[in-house]
């Protein structure tokens, strides 16, 4: 077990203990998460955080079944139906048959989809640009490559 105090290192900074450290990053990522619905919500009402990821990922797989996006999310197959359901009232995706097999409906985007993803991604990108104008190069360079090696556990499933 690792303490749970506070310490000054070599340079006189304020070094927090491993236990310490992964509460932090336990509660400021449960922030974000909440502030990334919250902003989600206001710029777009009729399209949720989860809404714009599916949307996405439509978009970077050019279509899948809806089997596809419940296993790739890890989400119950009725979770994926209601969210595709309000997507396709939306009229944000449509079901089409699939060239190889006329059994099964792969989702896409509709032109409209396309239209509103590309509005709700340009509005979070300038979210971010706006947040995090201030920071040096260097502290961008370094938080992106952090997110990147902390989301590649997660996909590889660790």
């Amino acid at each position: 077990m690792y303490s749970t105090t506070r310490h000054g290192d070599e340079r006189g900074s304020v070094v927090l203990s491993r236990d310490q450290s992964v509460i932090t990053i336990q509660r400021e990522l449960t922030a974000f998460a909440r502030r990334a619905r919250a902003a989600a919500a206001r710029m777009h009402p009729e399209l949720s955080l989860v809404s714009f990821t599916l949307l996405s990922h439509l978009e970077d797989q050019q279509g899948c079944r809806a089997t596809d996006l419940a296993a790739y999310y890890m989400l119950d197959k009725s979770t994926i139906s209601r969210q595709i359901a309000g997507l396709e009232k939306l009229g944000f995706v449509e079901r089409i048959s699939d060239p190889d097999d006329h059994r099964i409906q792969v989702l896409q985007l509709t032109p409209a989809g396309t239209a509103k993803l590309a509005e709700a991604a340009e509005l979070r990108r300038q979210a971010f640009h706006d947040r995090l104008a201030d920071w040096a190069p260097q502290d961008l360079d370094r938080f992106a490559e952090y997110l990147l090696r902390y989301n590649s556990l997660a996909e590889s499933g660790s």
